[in-house]
């Protein structure tokens, strides 16, 4: 084959930082893949900014719809975003036998059924390595280098804002919104980060992860998602004295007839690796029968790390091209009519510990309430701490429990909460041992 042709669909900064791979790198990606990988168009509404590269004359384009619709081009790469047309270019390319690469977490997410069928009725590629914890390759790890291991967990820190201010609450005792405010001055959070911050961007990923892990229909409907804004340094302070870090973590646990799949804040043990990854980086744990526990760390975004993933997907598909062949590895890690539907579990029903913070009232008494109603559900306490300034007659005490169920939980926390000598909704934090 004399050459492979590629259209990008979007310039903004990861477009641009695989335009500029693809052009820079063009003589070793054709040493190491044995073709010339040719950027023939580039469609993006903004056709005139100075992105930093010089593209040859014809290249930049503002019309989608003529790329995927070229005879020529071979690959497509979706780096616009968002559900709307996002989702009409990458079905219609598909259709028109392109193969795709994407790196559109919200898009796989939520349509990923639909574009996997798509891809399979009409005989082409569908990659997203960049799509999950940016430069890490988290999704040629589950699909391919752990083909021989059932994957019994997946833990992971996939989202770059949240961990910078936590980790700036932690090292700095700034309160979140003051953490959240140099996140966006440093671009690490956007304008608007509702998605990062309430946990949905990091929901998206592990829907994703857990079709990889377990050979089921992607769900993203039924995963508990829970944010970073209640975390205060306060929370961040008693952890510490407990041995714990706070992180956002995304996990899923397969129960063999049911997965667990939740994100949401959790305490984890000074011991445990995923509590020393700092600032804006990513990091997983995969737990499989034959292999441990595997630990991939790197950079979750940022213009070239996820290029560098983008370029990896349109390496593997240029080989099978080359090759005359296609679909060589299932899109979601086995063929089609092998994918399940398998139940999430309701987050009521799991079992973890708990760590409880109570504003109560500074008098003889509470203290026994509260264990008395926590008794009644039959939660276990490990330990007790009523410790702090005391403001306005009221002073935190904190709770770390033995292993309760959740629904247990949260009954026991309505009565506590109805309790005239509690102030304000009580804190809760799960415990990942």
């Amino acid at each position: 084959m004399e050459k492979i042709n590629v259209g990008i669909l979007g310039c903004g900064i990861v477009g641009t930082g695989v335009a500029k791979l693809l052009m820079e790198k063009e003589k070793l990606l054709e040493s190491r893949i044995g073709t010339v990988i040719n950027l023939k168009n580039i469609a993006d509404i903004d056709t005139e900014k100075d992105r930093g590269i010089k593209f040859k004359k014809g290249v930049m384009i503002s019309d989608a719809f003529k790329i995927i619709s070229d005879p020529d081009i071979d690959i497509i790469v979706e780096l616009i975003g968002g559900n709307k047309i996002a989702k009409d270019l990458t079905i219609q390319a598909l259709e028109n036998g392109k193969h795709v690469v994407t790196a559109n977490k919200a898009l796989l997410a939520s349509f990923g059924n639909e574009l996997v069928k798509t891809a399979r009725q009409n005989q082409v590629d569908l990659a997203f390595e960049a799509s999950c914890g940016g430069c890490m390759p988290v999704v040629k790890t589950l699909r391919e280098s752990l083909v021989g291991n059932c994957i019994k967990s997946i833990t992971g820190i996939f989202n770059g804002t949240c961990n910078y201010i936590l980790t700036k609450m932690s090292n700095e005792k700034c309160p979140f919104h003051d953490a959240l405010q140099q996140a966006q001055e440093k671009g690490f959070a956007e304008a608007d980060p509702t998605l990062d911050i309430e946990g949905f961007d990091s929901a998206h990923k592990l829907a994703i992860l857990t079709s990889l892990a377990y050979g089921m229909e992607i769900n993203l409907d039924d995963i508990h998602v829970e944010g970073i804004t209640r975390i205060s340094p306060m929370d961040i302070e008693f952890a510490k004295e407990f041995g714990y870090t706070i992180k956002l973590l995304a996990i899923s646990k397969n129960n063999s007839d049911n997965i667990e799949a939740h994100v949401h804040p959790a305490m984890i043990p000074f011991s445990n690796p995923l509590s020393h990854v700092n600032n804006s980086m990513n990091a997983v744990i995969i737990d499989g029968d034959a292999t441990g526990q595997t630990m991939l760390y790197g950079y979750g975004a940022g213009m070239m790390p996820t290029a560098s993933a983008v370029v990896s997907d349109i390496a593997d598909i240029a080989r099978n091209l080359i090759k005359g062949t296609k679909r060589r590895v299932p899109i979601l890690g086995c063929p089609e009519s092998n994918i399940r539907t398998i139940p999430i579990q309701p987050v009521k029903k799991i079992h973890t510990c708990y760590y409880f913070r109570f504003t109560a009232a500074d008098q003889p008494g509470v203290l026994s309430k509260i264990s008395g109603i926590l008794g009644d559900f039959g939660i276990s306490i490990k330990t007790v701490h009523q410790k702090g300034k005391r403001s306005n007659g009221y002073v935190p005490i904190v709770m770390i429990t033995h292993m309760a169920k959740e629904e247990h939980a949260l009954n026991a926390l309505k009565g506590i909460a109805s309790l005239e000598t509690i102030m304000d909704d009580p804190i809760v934090i799960r415990i990942e041992e």
